[in-house]
Parts: C-alpha cells; structure tokens; sequence
C-alpha cells in the first residue's frame, strides 16, 4: 500500500520530466534543421564502383616505391635475381630489368626492394607410407627451417600434415615451440595427398592473419617437405599450381627422396636422375617462384634454409599495368629478365587476372 501511494505522489514529476525531455528534443531537431547541408559522395559509377575482394585486402600504394600492393588491374611480381652460383643479387634497380606478358614489353610502374616484409608460412609435412624411414628427416629438416625464419611479433606459420588428406595441425602462430611440438608428435602412415595439401594451404595463405599494426603486405610462402609422389589427391597437380599462383604465395620444396644419390664418395654425393616426384618439386617451386632443394642429409639443411630465408628478404617488388587488359579469370604468361649477363632471374610464370579490367592509360 506504501508503494502505491510513493508512485502517485511521483507522477506528477514523472510528467514534468517528460515535458522536459520532448523539449530537449524538439529544440535539438529545429537547430539541426537549419544546419546547411553537407555534400554528399557522388554515386559509384561503372569505373569507380565496389573494388574486387583483392583491392580490398591490399590498396593501391600512394607513391611509386613502397612495396607493391595488389590492386585491381594491377600486376605485381616478387622477383629473385641471383648469379650462376645461386647467389643473391640485390643491387639491380628499375632500368635492368625487362618485362613481358604474352609476348608484349610492358612499363614498370612500381619498383622496390623492400627485404623485410612479415612473412606467413606453410610448412606442409610429408607424413604418407612412402617417407616412413625418412620422417624423422622430413622433422628436423621443418624444425631447422622454423627456427631459422620466424620472428616473433612479426612472422608467423602454420603446420599442415598430408597422407590420405590434409590436414592443420598446428594453426597459424608465431610461437615457435608450438610449431616444433607438434612436428615431433607426428607419425607416418597412409596414402600421399601432396596436390590436395598445396590447394589447401594457397587457399588458407590468401586469408592470412595480420598482427596488430602490420600491413596487408606480407610475403605467403609454402613449404613442402617431401618426397613429390602423390598417389591419393582429388585436385590434379596443375589446380595446386593453380591455387597457389591464385593467392600469390611462393613455393619452396625441400626433397627427402635420396634414391637418386651416388653413394661413390659419402662426402660428394652426386645426382644421376631425376624421378617423377622429383620432376613435381622442381616444377612446383618453378612456376611460382620459388627453389627446389635436394639436400643429401640433415647436415645440408642449415644451408637450404638459411638461404630461403635471406631469399624471402632479398627480393624485388615489381608492378606494372598490362596494355591489353585481361578479362577476368584469364591466364597470362609473364616473362622478366634483366640486362646484366649471367644473372637468373626468378619469379611467378603467370597469373590469373581478379577483377574488371581497367583502362591502361589510368
């Protein structure tokens, strides 16, 4: 009874402070109608409409020489020089090198040799039947290249597994123990889907996480360890290639087939053929850039991946804008070279074009 009586001595505020309330309200309205009005965005028309899902991951640079981003009509290239002996050459600029898409010379655009991108890394891992006396091999071989590479705060990867499928053992992190714990949890057993792995982790690079502060910029490299027979995958080898050059990552493939070694001299082991799995190593690290490494035992490791990993952060940015527009999901074939005699040069052979195409001119 107590209570209902307090609620109607309170009424009669509660009225009062609605009519308050209304006149606040009111008096805000009227001034924001005689606020002149702000200028609205022009519509979007058929040149500047929504951009492609990878414009938005990866915005146009505003100036010529920081590294290249992926835009809309826009074709940017990693590229590796190195001399007859594989060693890096890092001091060529824009005037020595030469490029062409299907044949045509085409305008850089873009230079620079930013060398200390954030990279994210795939390490795909070996785990079929047919490696069984050489897992162990394929481990240290993963646990040297981790250790070597990745920089907390900055770098990180992931640790996909392959026998009868693939699979994500260990997600991305830039902890390096988690990584290398779950590489020594692994055993061998099954089939070889190495063309169904490589598909997959392209797919899971081209969503690769950013750290706090960092770029859309990265460097999306795959490492497979392996001995390049695949005798269970449901996408053919060409759709791996495809994927990967797709999601712009950079193959590097590390052997652990060892048939091919003359055992002569232990110390100089030399190579006398070339089976089908090594041929799919070579031609995986080929077409996207990358390098295929042979070493004969864990000893040569260091040296491999201590020279992927000065690779990674020793190359060109190139971009320049095709003067025949692609149509969208074409295939280009691109071909650079450089003008300095007994240099190599590396990079992706072609690319899928994303997007409508743009003026040239622009």
């Amino acid at each position: 009874m107590k209570l209902l009586k307090l609620a109607v001595q309170q009424r009669p505020a509660l009225r009062f402070a609605r009519q308050v309330f209304v006149l606040v309200v009111l008096s805000a309205a009227a001034a924001f109608a005689q606020q002149p009005a702000q200028p609205q965005p022009p519509a979007p028309t058929a040149q500047n409409s929504a951009p492609s899902a990878a414009s938005k991951r990866l915005p146009l640079p505003p100036t010529a020489e920081p590294p290249i981003r992926v835009t809309t009509g826009l074709v940017h290239l990693v590229v590796t020089v190195t001399d007859k002996h594989h060693r890096l050459v890092t001091d060529l600029d824009r005037s020595d090198f030469k490029i062409s898409e299907n044949g045509v010379p085409q305008e850089i655009r873009f230079f620079g040799s930013e060398t200390d991108l954030p990279l994210r890394i795939g390490v795909l891992l070996d785990t079929s039947n047919s490696i069984r006396d050489r897992l162990q091999f394929e481990k240290d071989a993963a646990n040297n290249f981790l250790n070597d590479v990745i920089r907390r705060g900055k770098d990180m990867a992931f640790l996909m597994t392959f026998d009868n499928e693939p699979q994500v053992i260990q997600d991305y992190t830039d902890q390096i123990y988690l990584l290398t714990s779950a590489i020594q949890d692994q055993r061998a057993g099954g089939g070889t889907a190495l063309n169904d792995a490589i598909y997959m982790a392209a797919e899971k690079l081209e969503k690769a996480p950013l750290m706090r502060g960092q770029t859309p910029d990265l460097r999306r490299v795959i490492v497979v360890i392996s001995d390049g027979d695949d005798n269970l995958s449901d996408h053919a080898f060409s759709d791996a290639i495809g994927e990967a050059v797709r999601s712009e990552a950079v193959i590097y493939t590390i052997s652990t087939n060892t048939d091919w070694l003359a055992i002569d001299n232990p110390n100089k082991p030399t190579k006398y053929n070339m089976d089908p799995g090594d041929k799919a190593m070579s031609d995986l690290a080929n077409q996207t850039g990358g390098r295929a490494f042979f070493p004969y035992s864990t000893d040569d490791l260091a040296d491999s991946f201590q020279n992927i990993g000065t690779e990674l952060r020793s190359q060109y940015f190139i971009a320049y804008k095709p003067t025949n527009p692609p149509v969208a999901g074409q295939y280009r074939k691109i071909d650079v070279r450089t003008d300095r005699k007994g240099l190599i040069v590396r990079t992706r052979k072609g690319y899928y074009f994303v997007g409508p195409a743009t003026n040239p001119g622009n």
